[in-house]
């Protein structure tokens, strides 16, 4: 486990847990280790899952099947945890299966890949369903539908409030999206992920990229191990509105425990103030 301390009065405490699993783990087992590693970590304000975590990133042959809707098993147990410790846990997403005579999307799929935060009272607090689909016309593309609309929400703390933006794994190569969650408001950007290991380098630079473009914070949570026969990159990062890594994992099971900074954000927009010379 890493920890890092910025002993700053306004700071949030925030732990990316970056899990591994491979083929021989069920969802619910997964789904029942997690729950008691989070029930073990120390006082934290905020904890991040990876990206499909549970349903597995890239097993695309059982999303059907194991696709539930937002009131579903997986959802449920995770608001549990957050509401029995207390804090803000970003649940990473799920394949979530449109409930019965609801929207099913443009393309009548009904399935989606939505990234889920959860209070600390266990209440679904914001929801974003993951707008660029990775696979290139298989997979995500196939399977799933786009989601349509950014999501900017407001954690608030004892300490104050600061702005989150959430964005997922492949959204990080389309710098636009991070725009929109900036003009929102966004201080914080929560990015579960996917993301595999031989583009790994990709993952580490772009993360800098949108952290300095944007002068916001960026919080990178990718798995680890291998399945179905796709190698995780893990690294998972934290990396400041200058765009310097924080902190970073290995590739392998971890935790990355870190107190950033929330005045940073405003201290580096004052001290340079790009973003004010945006044209478009």
């Amino acid at each position: 486990m890493t920890e890092v301390d910025a002993s700053r009065a306004d700071r949030l405490r925030v732990a990316l847990l970056q899990v591994s699993y491979g083929d021989d783990e069920t969802l619910d087992e997964r789904v029942e280790r997690v729950s008691r590693w989070i029930r073990g970590l120390g006082p934290t304000d905020l904890v991040v899952l990876p990206e499909l975590w549970a349903h597995g990133g890239f097993a695309s042959t059982t999303w059907e099947s194991t696709a539930e809707a937002m009131n579903g098993p997986t959802v449920a147990r995770m608001a549990s945890v957050a509401r029995d410790t207390g804090v803000w846990l970003h649940a990473g997403s799920i394949i979530e299966r449109a409930e019965e005579d609801s929207d099913r999307g443009v393309e009548g799929r009904g399935l989606w890949n939505t990234s889920v935060l959860l209070s600390p009272q266990g209440t679904v607090h914001k929801t974003y369903r993951k707008i660029h689909r990775f696979g290139f016309g298989d997979g995500e593309p196939r399977l799933l539908e786009a989601g349509t609309d950014l999501a900017v929400t407001s954690l608030v703390r004892d300490a104050g409030v600061c702005q989150i933006g959430l964005a997922t794994c492949y959204d990080l190569r389309f710098p636009e999206l991070f725009r929109g969650l900036g003009a929102l408001g966004a201080e914080v950007v929560l990015l579960p992920a996917a993301w595999p290991m031989p583009r790994v380098e990709h993952w580490r630079l772009l993360g800098r990229a949108r952290a300095l473009e944007n002068q916001a914070w960026v919080l990178q949570c990718n798995t680890a191990g291998t399945h179905s026969g796709v190698e995780m990159g893990g690294h998972s990062q934290i990396v400041a509105p200058t765009g310097d890594v924080v902190a970073e994992l290995g590739s392998g099971e971890d935790a990355l425990i870190a107190d950033i900074d929330l005045d940073l954000v405003a201290t580096v927009r004052l001290d340079f103030p790009v973003l004010a010379d945006r044209r478009i």
